[in-house]
């Protein structure tokens, strides 16, 4: 049960990182970070680790757009 929530909350993250990659759209990846921290967090609770890979994946994709936009482009 927890990795599917989960996974639901890295696909509601993943929706909101996509748009962020276009430029001057950088700042809503500082709101998926807090999603995507609890995914990760559920899913590390959960027996399996799909949910909690999902949500590092979207994660590392989220913080490599702000480390190239310098934080908030």
């Amino acid at each position: 049960m927890l990795n599917i929530l989960s996974l639901l909350l890295g696909i509601v993250s993943l929706i909101v990182v996509i748009p962020a990659t276009i430029p001057l759209l950088g700042w809503a990846n500082w709101l998926a970070l807090p999603i995507i921290v609890i995914g990760i967090i559920l899913g590390a609770l959960s027996s399996s680790n799909t949910g909690r890979n999902f949500c590092l994946i979207v994660g590392l994709i989220a913080v490599v757009r702000l480390s190239i936009g310098g934080g908030i482009i």
